[in-house]
């Protein structure tokens, strides 16, 4: 179709700003969508290994035979970290018999709650980075497409007589980086939100498993102090 408008050539023959941030536009989805898919199979295998993780806890095993298979693997996560960093902590205090059931417990829970709050910090990996993607990435575009139309009419200025033809092309180029810049956004927000969600899961898991796991070792420590 003769005088047809080309997306490509809109952005080829574009101002250098506007091409500028159409740039940053494009490299800012890009490396989101990296993100995105790393950041999703990472909270998928957690949850996996989550899930795992609890129904052997939970099948009576013993806690010594649990723990010496969690530390014989070189990288531990999730709640299997959680779980090695409170046991272990226990076992040691646990040693001493001078201190009380409490004071054992009290270690016990301090352990495993700095464990938790490095595996939140670990889950919650690159989601600022989609947050601010999400966030800031239709203003780009938005500033790109002011830059763009406001090229337009300086140029039209510049002209006795104005038509549609002239004005078209500058208008068109410009509402580009907005839909770049939407194009960016949108992924990036919905990434956001869902992996927040999850992480918030997983982080109640985690919590209500410190809770129960503090139970059960504050009972053996109970025991173990009467035995003596």
């Amino acid at each position: 179709m003769p005088g047809k408008l080309s997306i490509i050539d809109l952005i080829l023959h574009a101002s250098f700003v506007v091409q500028c941030v159409m740039a940053i536009l494009l490299i800012a989805s890009v490396v989101s969508w990296a993100m995105i898919i790393q950041r999703n199979k990472a909270l998928s295998e957690a949850i996996d290994d989550t899930r795992k993780f609890e129904d052997r806890f939970w099948s009576g095993i013993d806690l010594s035979k649990l723990y010496n298979e969690v530390s014989a693997r070189a990288n531990v996560s999730g709640m299997e970290s959680l779980f090695k960093a409170g046991f272990k902590e226990f076992a040691r205090l646990h040693k001493t018999s001078a201190r009380s059931p409490n004071a054992v417990m009290e270690g016990t829970q301090r352990a495993m709650r700095v464990g938790l709050s490095r595996e939140v910090e670990r889950l919650e990996t690159h989601l600022a980075f989609l947050a601010t993607v999400g966030s800031i990435s239709p203003y780009i575009g938005l500033f790109g497409t002011v830059w763009g139309i406001m090229n337009s009419f300086i140029a039209l200025g510049a002209v006795q007589q104005a038509t549609l033809a002239m004005v078209a092309p500058g208008i068109a180029e410009a509402l580009i980086a907005t839909a770049i810049g939407l194009f960016a956004a949108i992924p990036a927000v919905i990434a956001y939100n869902r992996f927040s969600h999850r992480v918030e899961m997983l982080e109640n898991s985690y919590a209500n498993f410190v809770e129960e796991f503090s139970n059960i070792l504050h009972r053996q420590a109970v025991s173990s102090g009467d035995a003596n």
